[in-house]
């Protein structure tokens, strides 16, 4: 593939964003800083042009340079579409229109994969809301023991690890285990500061700190498709790395950064800002990345023994 694919894909992939007739600001943001990790210089004006241009889905496709090329941009959109778990009338006929141009074996396995990801990602805890509150906005906490330190360090670096070696699977589809994995560390995470959340209070907190399905889905996909493109273009606070290297790496210290983030942030109460919690998510990531050298054998041998479907199993609670 090239990069006039990539800016190709990252514009399918903004168009299924709003597919559904809502255009989430935060979500496109995500995107956005997504594509420019991914080395779409001009991504800002790419996704803005995406989601106000009236260009044919279909004629954007066919102008993609290759099978491969069509089958990543099929894969993004799906899983853009359900990255919140539920795909509407809008969306499917919007997948319709690429579907009808990617092997309709290959569409349907990889619709299945998404879809049960996107399902699990909206079921890895539970949906009921138990108590109110967001970060900023305070709330209580109900009785439990904090945690020891050290235990909950090891369980948080233990699941970056898990994450980041999905990012090393061969299986392209293996990225997106990673959000619901995230989801699950988060609430683990609270549940060891004995709080009692749901599904809305745990997604929340993750966009808070700038990770959501829709961006995490295409970044994954969009590098293992471009492989050595995308790893040579992947550059930021980790530009030695490169590669799928690169991707785990960035996993890694999202997973690591979340996991610290939530716990100073339930371990105070839930009363830090939003401000407060995108500080420290920022100075745990920085821990991360030079953290990540030391854990990347344990990263490869995880990899080695692991694959999407055995995490599937372990989230399903089998």
């Amino acid at each position: 593939m090239t990069p006039t694919d990539a800016e190709i894909i990252i514009t399918i992939a903004a168009r299924a964003a709003v597919a559904d007739g809502k255009r989430d600001a935060e979500e496109l943001a995500q995107i956005t800083t997504a594509a420019t990790r991914l080395g779409l210089m001009n991504a800002a004006a790419v996704v803005a042009q995406a989601t106000t241009g009236d260009e044919s889905v279909r004629a954007l496709f066919a102008a993609l340079s290759s099978d491969e090329a069509r089958r990543a941009a099929y894969e993004i959109a799906s899983a853009i579409c359900n990255a919140d778990g539920v795909v509407d009338a809008n969306e499917t006929a919007f997948l319709q229109q690429l579907s009808s141009d990617v092997s309709a074996a290959g569409a349907t396995a990889e619709m299945t994969a998404i879809v049960t990801v996107a399902a699990l990602t909206s079921a890895v805890v539970p949906a009921q809301r138990n108590v109110a509150g967001s970060p900023g906005s305070g709330g209580g906490s109900d009785a439990g023991a904090v945690p020891a330190v050290g235990d909950l360090d090891a369980h948080i670096l233990d699941q970056a690890i898990l994450t980041a070696a999905l990012e090393v699977l061969p299986e392209r589809l293996s990225n997106i285990g990673i959000l619901p994995l995230q989801l699950r560390l988060v609430y683990s995470v609270g549940q060891r500061h004995g709080q009692q959340l749901d599904a809305a209070q745990v997604k929340d907190l993750a966009a808070t700190l700038g990770i959501g399905a829709a961006a995490q889905f295409m970044e994954g996909i969009v590098r293992k498709a471009f492989g050595g493109l995308a790893g040579s273009i992947l550059g930021g606070a980790l530009g030695s790395v490169g590669g799928i290297a690169a991707g785990a790496a960035v996993t890694f210290a999202s997973t690591y950064a979340l996991g610290h983030a939530s716990a100073q942030y339930y371990a105070q109460g839930r009363r830090l800002s939003s401000a407060d919690m995108k500080a420290l998510f920022i100075r745990f990531r920085a821990e991360a990345e030079t953290l990540f050298p030391t854990v990347q054998d344990r990263i490869q041998q995880v990899a080695r023994g692991t694959n999407l479907q055995s995490v599937l199993g372990t989230l399903r609670g089998r």
